[in-house]
């Protein structure tokens, strides 16, 4: 019941910011709501994987990026083979500046599910940010090939900023009417 709580606190924050980034007033008073469910659990439930990656997926949610890794570390190890944590370990890892750990961890992910089209962009939006074009532009034409609605992202994909302007990248994304 308690991570069923936690998880529908979380699922408020991240539900909201398909609209519309929340304001630190509204988003951490729920995402303390579900730290609180996940610290009522017993010690031994809060070392299943639901409620770790939770925990990491709550201090991800208040930018503390770092706390979170040591969650979805720990859940990932107990649980390999989600690629849910995996993505967010490699979405905290980049924002602490970390993009070797952040490629790891979503290369690992896709050995998990190689045709998750998310984590070839990611991988894709990663390594164009590592300056390797070549790679970037292999992961991003997978995506593409998996799932075009991927298309529609990138022109607002500040990642790609590092090789926009490269040949092969306008070539790719190139719009064919």
């Amino acid at each position: 019941m308690l991570i069923r709580q936690a998880q529908g606190y979380l699922d408020l924050v991240h539900a909201c910011c398909d609209f519309c980034e929340l304001a630190p007033g509204i988003r951490d008073p729920l995402v303390y709501r579900a730290m609180d469910a996940l610290g009522r659990l017993s010690k031994s439930d809060r070392r299943k994987p639901d409620a770790l990656f939770l925990t990491g997926q709550a201090f991800r949610a208040i930018e503390l990026y770092r706390d979170a890794i040591g969650s979805l570390r720990e859940a990932a190890r107990v649980q390999p083979d989600n690629t849910d944590t995996w993505l967010a370990l490699g979405w905290c890892y980049k924002r602490i500046g970390r993009l070797d750990r952040a490629i790891e961890s979503l290369e690992e992910a896709l050995t998990i599910d190689p045709g998750a089209a998310m984590i070839h962009y990611n991988l894709a939006c990663y390594w164009s940010l590592a300056g390797n074009v070549d790679v970037a532009l292999n992961y991003l034409d997978n995506s593409l090939q998996i799932d075009g609605s991927f298309r529609n992202l990138i022109d607002g994909e500040t990642d790609f900023d590092p090789i926009r302007d490269h040949p092969a990248f306008r070539e790719l994304t190139a719009v064919v009417v």
